[in-house]
């Protein structure tokens, strides 16, 4: 079953029981998204939200919330897909095993996209604010788009062979905003349409952007593609469809997703306006800075228009479901992409960016009498070099000759096999003053921070300890006057062991400025370089609160990869700078405390949440689903 539109998929869903109606009024201003971040947790089904106060459009969440049904929408298309991918790697296969490229011609064909005169997404026209109004965090800075399709095309080669489809933020009101003639458009580094609006701020011309909603599944599943520079997202959205995707040419301005079910047109600004704030994937608020405006020409709409739309949030979230949607598609290509690179893991508990695991080869000289990273550095730069995984802020890989059947998705396999291994005074690798992702704010400025790569090959150099010593020197001072009088910027304590060799403390509230050490944390690593019986304890780790950082992987990963920025919150026992490379004797310690200038995580409302429960109680209209 191929999709054309989005209302035939709602159809084909409800049929199998993969869909529900929801008749009740819910509002689209935190409600309903509280809803649809508990549907996704309870693996309830897309749900159809009928009668949305105060707007006429039905909304529907949870629409992939499963890998199931996310399968199911693509079944009768995602093997050819899968095909196209294996003989990208091995185009000889097809001659070995012709039956399973059976669908592999259609798909091709399929990628390419159909000119068409006219369209369904034509029928009608609205205003901005006619548009669901979804708010899905107390101090978001208004309503916005959680899953556009946006639309550029290259103004050097205009065509949909040059074209760029991303989900990118689009906010639809806020103060700084001329209701119905302007929205937010928040796109962040290393994104294409970036590469559009360059070429077209070079020729003097405005560039013109089409925001689509709904339409074929595949349109939404394309526009989060991480797909290499220079292959248009729509032919991978044709392929995933079953069918070439129609757009409809109209003179003078962009191509129309022929079966969207909203389409807002229009051109990108010559000034930027403040944007946000909005709750984001990472698990807080990103800010208000300024971003560019969105000048609208129209809204379009088709007849029966559906609203889809997500929720981000802490991970795991519905973008969960996307990402490892993806990873299965792509898995098999890491190691023609990064060469030496075996497998890799974007880790969602921690945000995706913040954190890369992998695992590569260690072969530059076998011959020599002690194995250390020298092929691993090469496969870390690579992959902070191109495509996605150059945001990556944390790169940890180990040698697949080291554990040949070791995974990545083994968190605490993983880590301890990284930190049996690890020499500190050797395999830390900083880049320093770099490109970060847009939404983390634990560099020094907005996208400017610091990258790590971490690196572990050969045997195993200690022991790693079951549990702490009795005197662990936790009583720290410090003379830092904003502090306070007197200033004590220790009472580190509460030491707990997270696994195995990983101890988890609280430290004080953090007070340092952006882009500057806390000698706290200096005193406390200071000390540690005195202490006895750390051998087997290599890595100590601050944080505000240690009871719900130990409390499992998923918490440990959050607080410790989204809250620390490598070259200003790593410190360690015995540490050096030699020839501009820094290391430690051990232990390495990192900061994880929420800085002085971090934004807000993310908070439900509890009026809203009890209104959910009601919802969800015996006899309301969600019983039996969150």
């Amino acid at each position: 079953m191929t999709y054309r539109n989005l209302s035939a998929c709602v159809a084909d869903l409800e049929r199998h029981k993969h869909l529900v109606r929801i008749d009740a009024e819910v509002d689209a201003n935190l409600e309903i998204a509280a809803i649809q971040r508990r549907a996704y947790r309870a693996g309830a089904p897309a749900m159809l939200f009928t009668r949305v106060k105060g707007c006429r459009f039905p909304m529907l969440a949870n629409l992939f919330g499963t890998m199931e049904r996310t399968k199911f929408i693509f079944r009768d298309t995602l093997r050819a897909v899968e095909g196209i991918f294996r003989l990208k790697l091995d185009p000889f296969d097809a001659f070995r095993h012709p039956l399973r490229y059976t669908g592999v011609p259609r798909a091709l064909w399929s990628m390419l996209p159909k000119s068409v005169s006219d369209g369904p997404v034509l029928r009608h026209r609205c205003a901005i604010s006619d548009l669901p109004r979804l708010v899905s965090w107390p101090m978001d800075g208004g309503g916005y788009v959680t899953l556009p399709q946006v639309y550029t095309e290259s103004p050097d080669a205009p065509g949909p062979m040059q074209s760029n489809i991303g989900m990118y933020r689009v906010q639809l009101d806020g103060p700084d905003y001329e209701k119905d003639r302007e929205v937010g458009l928040h796109y962040q580094i290393h994104r294409g349409i970036g590469y559009h609006h360059a070429q077209a701020l070079r020729r003097g011309e405005p560039l013109k952007v089409n925001v689509f909603v709904g339409g074929p599944p595949a349109m939404t599943l394309a526009a989060v593609m991480p797909l290499p520079e220079g292959l248009a997202e729509i032919l991978f959205a044709g392929a995933m469809a079953g069918f070439r995707i129609p757009m409809v040419r109209r003179p003078g301005g962009l191509p129309m997703l022929a079966e969207a079910d909203f389409c807002i047109s229009g051109t990108i600004a010559p000034y930027q306006k403040p944007e946000g704030p909005f709750g984001d994937h990472l698990g807080y608020y990103s800010l208000a800075h300024d971003f560019p405006v969105l000048r609208v020409d129209a809204v379009h709409h088709r007849p029966d228009a559906i609203w889809p739309f997500t929720t981000v949030g802490r991970p795991p979230q519905e973008d969960t479901v996307f990402g490892d949607f993806i990873h299965q598609l792509t898995a098999d290509l890491v190691p023609q992409v990064f060469a030496g690179v075996r497998e890799i893991h974007a880790v969602d508990a921690a945000g995706v960016h913040p954190l890369l695991l992998a695992i590569g080869s260690e072969r530059y000289v076998p011959y020599a009498g002690e194995r250390q990273p020298q092929e691993l550095i090469t496969c870390g730069m690579a992959l902070l070099g191109s495509t996605q995984t150059s945001l990556s802020k944390y790169v940890l890989i180990m040698a697949h000759e080291d554990a040949p059947s070791l995974s990545t998705h083994d968190f605490p396999g993983f880590f301890t096999h990284m930190l049996e291994r690890t020499d500190f005074t050797r395999d830390l690798h900083f880049i320093t003053r770099t490109t970060i992702d847009t939404l983390d704010y634990t560099g020094i400025s907005l996208n400017q921070g610091s990258k790590l790569v971490w690196a572990a090959a050969g045997p195993r150099k200690r022991q790693l300890a079951d549990n702490l010593p009795g005197d662990l020197p936790l009583d720290v001072r410090s003379g830092d006057a904003r502090a306070g009088d007197g200033a004590t910027a220790g009472n580190f304590g509460d030491p707990r062991l997270f696994g195995r060799g990983v101890v988890v403390l609280r430290g004080p509230k953090h007070t340092a400025r952006r882009d500057e050490h806390d000698p706290a944390m200096h005193e406390l690593a200071a000390r540690l370089a005195h202490a006895h019986g750390l051998d087997g304890l290599p890595l100590f780790v601050v944080v505000d609160d240690p009871a719900f950082t130990a409390a499992n992987w998923d918490n440990f990963l959050w607080v410790v990869f989204t809250r620390s920025d490598p070259a200003t919150d790593m410190y360690g026992a015995g540490e050096f700078t030699h020839c501009k490379h820094w290391g430690c004797t051990g232990p390495l310690v990192i900061d994880a405390r929420l800085k002085s200038f971090h934004a807000p995580a993310l908070e439900t409302d509890p009026e809203v949440e009890r209104r959910v429960d009601a919802l969800a109680a015996p006899g309301g209209p969600l019983h039996g689903y969150l």
